[in-house]
């Protein structure tokens, strides 16, 4: 593979791995969307089908790794580093255009939910949800959901562990049963299986943070956020940030680990 075809592939797999799996968040959060309130039955299969249709579109062009972590963990396997910042270049620029596609997708929904009293709060406001309430005295705008992870009981510690423990997982998945033919990303059996498990953490670890697993898919958004001209949008809770880059990257690099230890 060229270095054009992973940049190439990379961006366009996260990007729809994004649209796909923040397009779901928005469905579910946004009030004028029809799937409003579906739950998080909803989000995590939304996730997973995501990761399934990202990786069969590109797997390819670049192997779909569409993750910094499983960049990490297979640059660790195998010793090769050299194409490590193209893949990381691609997976961020992608999910920024994701969550730009997302916003576009949703931008009546977006603004008939910021612009509500009853959501946002302030002059003339009938009631304001103490989630919205609580999430922006933590730094967090009301739709800030939609674009980026953040957890439920703020303790810095644990959520940086629940991160390590969801993407040890993944990447053990991925280079256990996930990898092509030539070892360099995911198969055509692989993006099925991990596409499974992907929902599997979710529906087992993602109550906590929100499972990023997932720096860019955290990162590039929230970018995202920050830029966009949303009204009332409150704030990208930089304080939390580091969290799901941080310990997606530990998890993937123990998970390598554990591979070359008891697997290779």
């Amino acid at each position: 593979m060229s270095s054009s075809d992973i940049f190439i592939g990379e961006t366009i797999g996260t990007a729809i791995l994004i649209l796909l799996g923040g397009g779901v968040c928005a469905a579910v959060t946004l009030k004028a969307s029809k799937a409003r309130n579906a739950g998080w039955l909803a989000i995590t299969f939304g996730w997973g089908f995501a990761v399934l249709t990202a990786v069969y579109t590109t797997a390819p062009l670049s192997g779909a790794h569409l993750n910094p972590a499983v960049t990490l963990a297979l640059a660790i396997k195998d010793g090769d580093w050299s194409n490590v910042p193209v893949y990381w270049a691609g997976q961020l620029l992608g999910a920024m255009i994701g969550a730009a596609l997302v916003w576009t997708a949703y931008y009546g929904q977006f603004q008939a939910h910021l612009t509500d009293r009853e959501i946002v709060g302030g002059p003339g406001a009938q009631a304001t949800t103490a989630k919205a309430v609580e999430a922006q005295e933590k730094g967090a705008g009301p739709v800030l959901g939609v674009f980026s992870t953040g957890p439920e009981v703020r303790v810095a510690w644990q959520n940086l562990a629940t991160e390590i423990i969801g993407t040890i997982v993944l990447v053990l998945a991925v280079l256990t049963q996930g990898l092509n033919d030539k070892g360099n990303g995911l198969g055509t059996l692989g993006a099925l299986i991990t596409a499974l498990v992907v929902v599997s953490i979710g529906l087992s670890l993602g109550g906590p943070t929100g499972y990023a697993i997932n720096p860019a898919r955290d990162l590039g958004p929230r970018i995202v956020h920050a830029l966009l001209p949303l009204p009332n949008k409150g704030g990208s809770d930089w304080g939390y940030a580091w969290v799901p880059v941080v310990g997606p990257l530990i998890g993937g690099a123990i998970a390598a680990g554990i591979y070359n230890v008891a697997f290779a």
